[in-house]
């Protein structure tokens, strides 16, 4: 009988011993991580409404609130009249120009006719001249006219450009998501006061998520960017494993290494690695996990 004892016994040792040797141990420990991206105010005023919750799923471009645009519609509307008041004296001053140009066309008919006349002996160099002289006092008119109305064009223009200032504060005060994602934190609630810079949400894209682990030196020649790992996670009492692939390999170690290092000791240096898997809803931001090479047991 204590034969047979020490004979389950030893088998137990071994097998205790064979599930903690390095077949059974993971190649790389680490945890979750996403981009998270920190959506700020783009307008000044008081929030209207902002109809988000933490945990909602937006997508891109998805309208979640509204700033008072109130003060701002008013000073476009202020801008637009003061364009209108303008352009009405620019249209008396291209009216002017327009019957200086009337004028001159008959002259110039004239002057056309005269030249045919004085080529056939039937006009005089004088009527030319008077013509001429005309010709040029017109012209000089139309000249002057044109240069009064030339900073009144860049009057219009200036307002024009504030007009197109005061539109994009108009969109930006339309609150857009602008990336794909769930939300994490929400830092601001309709009513209140907000500025331009200031954050009003935080999202992040969940479903790939990052797995960060650090792996030794000697690891180094067993991985690859673009390889598939098999990335594990606690499940109950069982493991919970899925497939994904690396798709960064810091280039230097994570901690500075002594200057002279045993080959022992040069295992100690580690190396940041980034591995991508998709997220069936269980992953969490922080949550630890297990890479492994192979899928083991």
């Amino acid at each position: 009988m204590k034969k047979t004892h020490a004979i389950i016994s030893a088998f137990i040792i071994v097998a205790l011993m064979s599930c903690n040797g390095n077949g059974d141990k993971a190649d790389g420990y680490g945890n979750f991580e996403a981009t998270e991206t920190t959506i700020s105010a783009e307008a000044n005023g008081k929030i209207l409404s902002f109809a988000i919750q933490e945990g909602n799923t937006l997508e891109k471009n998805t309208i979640v609130g509204v700033i008072d645009t109130l003060q701002l519609s008013l000073k476009r509307d202020q801008l637009l009249a003061t364009k209108n008041t303008i352009f009405s004296k620019s249209r008396n001053i291209l009216s002017e120009r327009e019957v200086l140009q009337q004028r001159l066309n008959v002259v110039q008919v004239d002057q056309t006719r005269i030249k045919n006349l004085i080529a056939e002996n039937a006009g005089t160099q004088k009527q030319l001249d008077d013509v001429n002289g005309q010709i040029d006092i017109l012209l000089q008119q139309i000249k002057s006219v044109e240069t009064q109305n030339a900073p009144i064009v860049n009057e219009v223009k200036n307002i024009e450009i504030q007009i197109l200032q005061i539109e994009d504060q108009l969109k930006k005060s339309i609150i857009k998501n602008p990336v794909q994602g769930t939300v994490l934190v929400k830092y601001s609630q309709p009513n209140e006061i907000t500025s331009f810079g200031k954050p009003l949400y935080k999202i992040a894209d969940l479903q790939e998520m990052t797995l960060r682990v650090y792996i030794s030196e000697s690891q180094l020649v067993s991985i690859k960017i673009g390889q598939k790992v098999f990335v594990k996670v606690d499940s109950g009492e069982e493991m919970k494993s899925y497939e994904g692939k690396i798709s960064w390999i810091s280039d230097t170690a994570e901690f500075t290494p002594k200057i002279i290092q045993t080959k022992e000791e040069r295992v100690n240096l580690v190396y940041a690695t980034k591995i991508l898997v998709k997220n069936d809803g269980s992953l969490k931001i922080g949550m630890p996990a297990e890479m492994w090479i192979s899928e083991g047991e």
